[in-house]
């Protein structure tokens, strides 16, 4: 009897024994399956797409807000009754989660419905080229008002955006270039928002433009030359004055005379505008001598015929 209870004992621990180690095999396998399975997942998960120009800019949403509520409760209080709130998800709404190659104006459509405002007739001032001085200009003279100037220029001005169909819905790293596609976010927003700050306008309306570019201060690829020009409407608008800007100490590239601005002439006078062309606009030249007053070209400031 003492043998037998002793073997039965012992079958039970050998039982035990069989049992836990079945159960030890099955965790083990069940954790190199669960790793095989998550490492497959990592494989195959999607990865954002890589583009050659910067990402989207860090705390976008806080930045276009904060750009916002300042354009509309600090400098232009009569546009209080923006939504600010509304204009972010409407512009987040138009890329995220899309791949930004195939971004459309009805994308934007919701968000310039939202942002857009009335512009004082003879206030509107169109440039090319001359990004900085325009903007130094209109910064020091209150009586004229570039796209940049408008609420939906004023928010996006230097900041990039784009989506991505992977999580989580915005591409942080890199954004098209608009030789990659044209279709990005980048290049469909200022091409809608300049179709409509063209449509806008009325009175008499400024253009000013580079005569330092040796390839001409007209050029028919720009946005003013491909939108804005042919989105006048020449109802509203009765004149078109064209400021040609030299670079202090710079090349005179091109007058008034020169073959681009015939080209811009011409355009116009076929949509049967008034256009009048101003070598070297003093008021501009003068800021420009600011920065130069003992050049040669600032001494007399006169004008360049």
């Amino acid at each position: 009897m003492p043998f037998q209870q002793g073997s039965a004992r012992t079958r039970q621990r050998t039982v035990l024994l069989v049992g836990m180690v079945v159960l030890l095999a099955a965790l083990v396998l069940a954790v190199v399956l669960a790793s095989i399975l998550t490492h497959g997942e990592q494989e195959v998960s999607p990865k954002m797409l890589k583009w050659k120009d910067r990402g989207t800019t860090r705390n976008l949403q806080e930045v276009i807000l904060g750009r916002c509520y300042n354009y509309v409760m600090a400098q232009y209080p009569e546009l209080g009754d923006k939504d600010c709130l509304k204009i972010w998800d409407s512009l987040k709404d138009a890329f995220i989660y899309k791949n930004p190659c195939n971004i459309t104006a009805e994308d934007y459509q919701p968000l310039m419905e939202l942002a857009s405002h009335p512009i004082p007739c003879n206030k509107s001032l169109f440039w090319s080229k001359t990004s900085d001085l325009v903007h130094r200009y209109t910064k020091s003279n209150q009586n004229f008002l570039t796209l940049e100037d408008t609420l939906l220029g004023y928010m996006a001005d230097r900041v990039s955006w784009c989506g991505d169909p992977s999580a989580p819905g915005i591409n942080y790293e890199s954004c098209p270039k608009r030789s990659e596609c044209e279709s990005n976010p980048g290049s469909v927003f200022w091409k809608m928002a300049s179709k409509m700050f063209a449509e806008t306008a009325c009175g008499v309306v400024q253009v000013m433009l580079n005569g330092s570019v040796e390839a001409g201060a007209f050029r028919n690829s720009s946005i003013f030359g491909s939108i804005e020009v042919f989105n006048l409407n020449p109802e509203k608008v009765s004149a078109v004055h064209i400021w040609l800007m030299h670079d202090i100490g710079g090349p005179q590239c091109e007058s008034c005379s020169g073959h681009s601005i015939k080209r811009l002439k011409s355009i116009l006078e076929e949509r049967n505008f008034k256009i009048i062309c101003e070598d070297n606009y003093r008021p501009v030249q003068l800021l420009q001598c600011v920065h130069n007053p003992d050049h040669t070209d600032c001494r007399l400031c006169t004008n360049t015929t």
